[in-house]
């Protein structure tokens, strides 16, 4: 080495230090076998003015060596500058981590590293050189603020440690914590062991400036410590960040570690299931997937009778099945449809329990009231033990919301002892829901006949129809129309499901089907079913189910003890009358939940150990009563009426009254229907006709103008039965002659005064009893229908039966 110049040009030599003299000027200096070769001052060989580079991603270090890559059109003339100077020397400086696109001298720091350029090569659109840092500068002095940026720099010395052993010690620190990081950290190879092994403890700058280079702390971090020039200060700022580097990279080792062993443990389990496989496989004794599924299906038709037709059908898919690939969509397809087909309860029965004492106590158990409903269930079951079985029968259950249909259906199937299975079929559109959908389709599946038959695994459940009165119809077909074969005892002992494509044998199934009204149900599949009508309940039935069952039932589901919460007859009877009146039992099931709930509340805020709900403090449970008492319309023309709704029976007072007598007309109100309508002018026109008779003047409705008008006004109404309570208020209004006493009345009217028959007796009844009007007028036609009400229904009621309308007449007027 023979110049200062030359001391500093050699790029393949990478084993520079420095050190400082005892007058604080350094020197670099090459280190040879046996002595030092050379000693020239550093400070003279670095230009006082150099050229600018911006860096964002961390700072360069005069302990680094390490290749650079910049943009080529917007530093070419720098690099081809320094590439013009004899000492080849540019400054890089951090400029932060956001990027070097968009910067100004005021963005640059005052310190940076000075770095010497090592085959400085131009490619596309970079480039590339190796950077050798050499020294700290500051910038003394901006000459040139565009690029290429030139300044003025001057190289700051390192102040002298004068603590020798805290820096030693201080370095040693460092230096075992790159040795502990090297051998976790992959990325370390043997070269910077080597080049580890040329610092020493008595060199902590260049020491110092290597750890920090070699972390992956941010960029601020870094340039904190470059521009830190007392060596102990930086030593102090150096080692943290190495410490967490060293952490990092111990985490990182270790979910290295973890990763791999459970990636090793899978892999060993595997190769060892495919080894066990291969080897069982070899001796016999081991079955693949398609050989597992085969027997499964077979095991599954053990003790089961399955029909011939049916056994050749499930032959035939199994040998397909054992030949097909177990990857292909038709093997899933087939194992799915052999799946369902093994899975039928073929030939399993439960055996009934006709037993008709059993049978009555579980209906007498389950529900109050209800007597002629249970008495026709019995009259069922009787039959059904001279028969040997129940099957093939299918009931209808029609009544009101609340009135216990779903829960009758229960109760038959455990009174026979049979599985139970209960689906809605309201709103139903798709016929595919009943008999199942073509195999041909991607997701078919079986109707919903065969699933309960699946779950409950015998082929003689009862199977409850819930809402059938609610199916629609759409371009997927009608419902209703599918439900015809399951439901004729004819024809359902042959039910063919689109899926299974196999007959089924429905016919010992007891099907329970459920509607509010008759009205929607197609007379044909209307025709195949026994109807049993539940109507609503009466106050006295009301109570009794109250305190039986929906009262212990709210309290056993809230876990409160009976004792707690004492709810008096009086009060309950009140709640009935003022609070729940339909003809079900749901809402007063509500009003006595609310009840609970309130009372629960007073317990836990004001430390009560009991509670008692009475008649005088009930609407502090459940506000004001919702009903009033029904107080009997009376006056001149107007008539209490009887009409039947899907929600029970209800009265229905009919009000004429003469407008004016400027000029005759009659006049309709009340929302009434076109059967109404019509009614009503059938009772016009027999009244006109017949005044004379009952003692009216003749000519009273020749210059009147009647209205006729049904309250509550906002409710629809329609329907034949009021026919003979028009014509009642129209002749009471001719005769000028109130109904003083309690009395209601039904049926319909011809134009000769013929009085015929109507449905809901038993319901309008009952709506008589709750509104306490014990006298009725009703059709002669429906005596039979009166006859077979219960004794309690029929108890200090007085009924009158009409034939033609002089009989009612005759009763009302005398």
């Amino acid at each position: 080495m023979s110049g200062e110049q030359d001391s500093f040009q050699d790029p393949e030599r990478q084993d520079w230090v420095r050190e400082s003299d005892d007058t604080g000027d350094d020197f670099a200096y090459r280190e040879g076998p046996q002595e030092r070769k050379a000693m020239v001052p550093a400070r003279d060989t670095l230009p006082e003015r150099i050229y600018l580079l911006p860096i964002h991603n961390r700072p360069f270090f005069p302990a680094q060596v390490q290749p650079l890559v910049i943009n080529r059109e917007r530093w070419e003339d720098t690099m081809r500058r320094v590439a013009d100077t004899p000492h080849q020397v540019v400054g890089l400086a951090f400029v932060g981590e956001a990027g070097v696109e968009e910067i100004g001298p005021g963005d640059f720091p005052e310190i940076g590293t000075a770095v010497k350029v090592h085959k400085l090569q131009a490619e596309d659109q970079q480039f590339q050189f190796i950077a050798r840092g050499v020294q700290r500068f500051r910038i003394q002095r901006w000459l040139s603020k565009t690029p290429p940026y030139l300044v003025e720099v001057s190289y700051p010395r390192e102040p002298i440690n004068v603590e020798a052993d805290e820096a030693r010690a201080y370095a040693m620190a460092l230096i075992n914590g790159i040795k502990e990081l090297l051998p976790i950290n992959p990325l370390y190879g043997e070269e910077l062991k080597h080049y580890l092994n040329r610092f020493s403890p008595h060199e902590p700058g260049p020491l110092s400036d290597f750890a920090a280079a070699i972390t992956s702390a941010k960029g601020h971090e870094l340039q904190d410590v470059l521009e830190t020039l007392a060596v102990m200060p930086r030593m102090q700022k150096v080692l943290p960040l190495l410490r967490k580097e060293i952490d990092v990279a111990q985490l990182q080792s270790e979910i290295s570690d973890q990763v791999n062993a459970q990636m090793q443990n899978r892999q060993r389990e595997f190769f060892l299931r495919e080894q066990l496989r291969v080897i069982q496989r070899e001796l016999g004794i081991s079955k693949d997937d398609r050989e597992n599924d085969v027997d499964t299906f077979r095991d599954r038709l053990e003790g089961l009778t399955v029909p011939p037709k049916v056994l050749t059908r499930i032959e035939e898919e199994l040998d397909k099945l054992s030949v097909l690939e177990t990857g292909s969509p038709e093997y899933g397809t087939t194992r799915n449809y052999l799946d369902w087909l093994t899975s039928m309860p073929w030939g399993v029965r439960s055996v009934d329990q006709l037993d008709l004492a059993h049978a009555r106590q579980v209906l007498d158990r389950d529900h109050d009231g209800l007597t002629d409903v249970k008495e026709r269930i019995v009259e069922f079951l009787a039959e059904g033990t001279f028969k040997g079985d129940v099957g093939g029968s299918i009931l209808l259950l029609v009544g009101p919301p609340g009135v216990g249909k779903t829960s009758v259906g229960r109760s038959i199937a455990e009174a026979l002892g049979r599985r139970f299975y209960r689906f809605s079929v309201g709103g139903m559109r798709d016929e595919a829901e009943i008999k199942g959908h073509r195999r041909t389709y991607i997701g078919a599946m079986p109707g919903k006949l065969v699933q309960s038959l699946k779950e409950v695994e015998v082929e003689n459940p009862v199977i409850m129809l819930d809402e059938i009165d609610k199916m629609g119809q759409s371009f997927q077909g009608d419902p209703a129309s599918a439900l015809l074969e399951v439901l004729d005892p004819e024809q359902n002992i042959d039910f063919l499901d689109h899926y299974l494509d196999v007959r089924l044998d429905l016919s010992k199934v007891l099907f329970v089907c459920t509607a509010n009204t008759l009205d929607s149900i197609p007379p044909a599949l209307l025709d195949r079913m026994e109807q049993i009508r539940l109507s609503g309940y009466i106050a006295e039935e009301k109570l009794a189910i109250a305190k039986n069952h929906l009262w212990p039932k709210l309290l056993k589901r809230d876990r409160i003890p009976k004792k707690r919460i004492n709810l008096s007859d009086s009060a309950l009877k009140q709640v009935i009358e003022g609070y729940a009146r339909e003809a079900g039992v749901r809402q007063l099931e509500k009003q006595l939940h609310r009840i609970v709930r309130k009372a629960a509340v007073k317990m836990l805020e004001n430390d009560q150990k009991s509670v008692r709900v009475s008649v005088n403090n009930l609407e502090n449970f459940l506000g004001a009563p919702l009903f009033r008492k029904d107080k009997v319309m009376k006056g001149q023309g107007v008539v209490t009426g009887l009409a039947w709704t899907s929600m029970g029976g209800a009265t229905l007072s009919i009000e004429a009254g003469k407008v004016h007598s400027l000029d005759r007309g009659f006049k309709l109100t009340g929302q009434l229907g076109e059967v109404m309508k019509e009614s009503a002018n059938i009772a016009h026109s027999y009244v006109l006709g017949h005044l004379s008779e009952y003692g009216a003047d003749s000519d009273f409705f020749d210059s009147a103008f009647v209205h006729l008008h049904v309250p509550e006004g906002a409710t629809p109404k329609d329907g034949p039965s009021a026919g003979v309570t028009m014509t009642t208020a129209l002749l009471s209004l001719a005769l000028h002659r109130a109904i003083e006493r309690p009395l209601a009345m039904t049926g319909e009217l011809t134009l000769t005064g013929q009085v015929l028959p109507v449905g809901g007796i038993r319901e309008k009844v009952i709506a008589a009893r709750r509104s306490e009007i014990f006298e009725l007028i009703l059709p002669d036609a429906n005596r039979r229908d009166y006859d077979e009400l219960p004794d309690y229904l029929k108890e200090g009621m007085t009924v009158h039966f009409a034939g033609r309308y002089p009989d009612v007449a005759k009763v009302v007027f005398g």
